[in-house]
């Protein structure tokens, strides 16, 4: 098994390949355990060169509400009343640390989501 960092475009461009080619390896077998490696070179790549920074917290908040098919007055006992959640939906009041707290708890929207 040869296996070497990626440190460029064509080096990341065949990993990818490989690890399509290796896609349906079984685990704990050397071809499982060579997409394992190539896996994570290609996160630790991908994270260093290609970097996505978290959604605005508005952004995730309505994204979240469209999943679970709320409406902004469901969000009227997480954020404090109805005035308030209209408020933070057009961005004229910014989110306080409880209500973060609150829509962690009942929304499961990531904190790293909200503090952006």
């Amino acid at each position: 098994m040869t296996i070497k960092p990626i440190k460029t475009g064509r080096d990341y461009r065949k990993a990818l390949k490989e690890i399509d080619n290796l896609w349906d390896a079984k685990p704990n077998t050397s071809m499982g355990d060579r997409l394992d490696v190539l896996v994570t070179l290609v996160e630790a790549y991908e994270q260093k060169h290609y970097k996505v920074d978290p959604p605005d917290p508005i952004e995730a908040i309505k994204f979240r509400m469209e999943q679970l098919d709320l409406k902004p007055s469901d969000l009227a006992k997480i954020l404090g009343g109805r005035s308030r959640v209209s408020e933070v939906l057009n961005k004229k009041r910014k989110l306080t640390v409880e209500m973060m707290r609150s829509l962690r708890k009942h929304l499961a929207i990531p904190a790293e989501s909200l503090l952006a």
